[in-house]
């Protein structure tokens, strides 16, 4: 199969973009300042079954306190006052007054750069909750306030990007799904040469690699591509693989694959593939969850893995354990979370440090 990327240099006018300005977007896997998340809160997010997540995400919020700090936003004062009641005592937790619509960071969150000794910058991409699919107002003007509150510079590209469609090397590679960011419910008609050009111009990217096989069943993110695919290091990419063929999984993630298997990097150098088995189908009053290990979170020595009460649970962690030899693997429970449709990557959104090295 053709390698399903492009590599022409098809940027906008450069003029104070992070790529002119030297900005780099940083790997997960680089030196965290902090990691940023919103306080669940939302009771239609997880209908039914809403009492148990707080105490699980909290959980997932301690463990990840013990590497490095987090900052938790919790506006309004129900909000506060549960967060301060389960974390608000936790060494590296920090508290922030500011109200969300809902609890999914990685996407209503800004996308953080690094620029050597340049000034501290965000990128505050347009935010409409997956294509107008639940009220946003409050968790679009997230990046924004968070710019104010750091006093960072804030770039604007004005067009939607969830951070969840997108995932970086480090190097000027970056996955993403056309299932996503060329869905009509996110810029209209936008070709795949105008989002190249902002990849290229706000997150430094030199080479995009687009994945079309599909979606797993139950994601309601147009297809997310941290359900499905993640770069460990600047060469290798876990991919969510499905072994039964009854299973409606198993074809787009096949396919998927084997895209993945023909795709080089910025270098035209080929990318080692890592199978990550899924879990077996997990339902929830009749409903198809979209549970997968893809959505791991990667920060200072550890990596934060969803389990789901499944033996490809451990199956999931000894695959991470041997890609992460540096870094404490940690399962921790998400089978409450995941009814909201997401879990500890959707969650979070990692702040780089801001002194990382710059685009070269």
């Amino acid at each position: 199969m053709a390698d399903s990327s492009s590599s022409a240099d098809t940027s906008q006018s450069a003029k104070d973009t992070p790529r002119s300005l030297g900005y780099r977007w940083p790997a997960e896997w680089e030196p965290h300042a902090s990691t940023w998340v919103s306080w669940p809160h939302n009771r239609n997010s997880w209908p039914g079954a809403f009492e148990p997540v707080p105490e699980e995400f909290a959980r997932f919020v301690r463990g990840l306190a013990k590497y490095e700090p987090v900052n938790v936003i919790a506006g309004g004062a129900e909000v506060m006052a549960e967060a301060t009641k389960l974390v608000g005592q936790v060494k590296n937790v920090i508290l922030h007054d500011i109200r969300t619509n809902d609890a999914w960071c990685r996407d209503h969150g800004p996308t953080f750069l690094a620029g050597g000794d340049r000034p501290p910058a965000l990128v505050d991409w347009g935010y409409n909750a997956w294509g107008g699919k639940y009220e946003f107002d409050l968790d679009d003007q997230i990046p924004g306030l968070i710019a104010k509150l750091q006093s960072r510079k804030k770039f604007t590209p004005g067009i939607i990007l969830e951070g969840g469609a997108i995932d970086g090397n480090g190097c000027g590679t970056i996955l993403t799904t056309e299932m996503c960011l060329l869905n009509p419910n996110r810029n209209g008609d936008m070709t795949r040469e105008e989002i190249e050009g902002y990849l290229r111009d706000y997150l430094g990217a030199k080479k995009i690699l687009w994945l079309s096989g599909g979606e797993i069943a139950g994601d309601d993110t147009d297809g997310h591509i941290d359900q499905l695919a993640r770069f460990v290091d600047p060469t290798t990419v876990v991919a969510a693989t499905c072994n039964d063929p009854s299973d409606e999984n198993y074809a787009p993630l096949q396919a998927n694959l084997k895209q993945l298997q023909a795709m080089t990097d910025q270098d035209g150098q080929p990318l080692t593939i890592v199978p990550l088995p899924c879990p077996p189908p997990l339902f929830f009053d009749n409903q198809r969850l979209p549970a997968g290990y893809c959505n791991f979170l990667i920060a200072n020595g550890v990596v934060m893995v969803p389990q789901f009460d499944a033996d490809t649970d451990f199956d999931a962690l000894d695959v991470l354990r041997d890609l992460f030899p540096s870094r404490d693997v940690i399962g921790l429970p998400s089978r409450n979370l995941i009814w909201g449709l997401g879990s500890f990557h959707c969650l979070s959104q990692q702040e780089p440090r801001a002194d990382l090295p710059g685009r070269g």
